[in-house]
């Protein structure tokens, strides 16, 4: 059987050097590309592949908020994220957002094809550094996701992709065209977002999402803070 893959990153040359790697592969062929966690979610809801392999630092959307954007609308597809990052929380929070594999960039051609053909049959693949890190932690007993600080607890995953939009100087409209969200959606999330974390415009927010890490996958995205807050 042959697998339909979209590959996933901002760097021509890795998706050149992945596609090398499956050129001679009679399992698993790229059907399509992208280059920001916002386009790969187009393509998959176009291309319903049955595995994307997507790189963790992406524009618009990271890596770890397209998978959960990929599995809500394509729950038939599989998603590997490919990092840079061997951190725990990184993967705790990649696994918890529907992703079934965590390979590392650093991994040989051997161990992604590993990873493809383990995905594709249903199972899930951690680079063994990463599975290594996991269980040495999980011996200690201080496994735990960092991902959310606690002043941004009580907010929802959703409330959480939207504030570090609104942290990147993304208006209201751009960030309802990433999420594939209404208009009025992402203005009651912005207003329910400032009630919960006690401030009154947006610069409190993009202030709290900065200060908490939010952006920490997209640093060189960061932008401006929104001049107004009912854009």
């Amino acid at each position: 059987m042959l697998y339909d893959i979209l590959l996933v990153d901002d760097h021509k040359i890795m998706r050149d050097g992945i596609k090398a790697i499956l050129r001679n592969s009679e399992e698993f062929r790229v059907a399509g590309e992208a280059e920001d966690g916002a386009e790969a979610v187009n393509q998959c809801k176009r291309l319903r592949p049955a595995i994307v392999l997507i790189d963790i630092n992406l524009p618009k959307l990271n890596g770890i908020e397209a998978t959960s954007e990929i599995v809500r609308h394509c729950p038939e597809t599989r998603v590997i994220i490919l990092s840079m990052y061997d951190d725990e929380n990184s993967v705790v929070s990649a696994i918890r957002n529907g992703a079934r594999a965590f390979v590392l960039k650093r991994a040989s051609d051997h161990d992604l094809l590993d990873a493809l053909r383990t995905v594709a049959k249903g199972g899930s693949y951690l680079s063994p550094q990463v599975s290594d890190r996991l269980l040495n932690r999980i011996k200690r007993g201080d496994l735990e996701d960092k991902r959310v600080p606690q002043a941004l607890e009580g907010l929802s995953p959703r409330e959480l992709q939207v504030l570090r939009l609104v942290a990147e100087g993304k208006t209201s409209k751009e960030i309802a065209v990433l999420l594939d969200l209404g208009l009025q959606t992402v203005r009651s999330y912005r207003k329910t977002m400032m009630k919960k974390l006690n401030v009154t415009n947006v610069a409190g927010l993009t202030q709290i999402a900065l200060a908490a890490g939010l952006t920490r996958f997209n640093e060189a995205g960061v932008g401006s803070v929104e001049p107004t807050a009912h854009e």
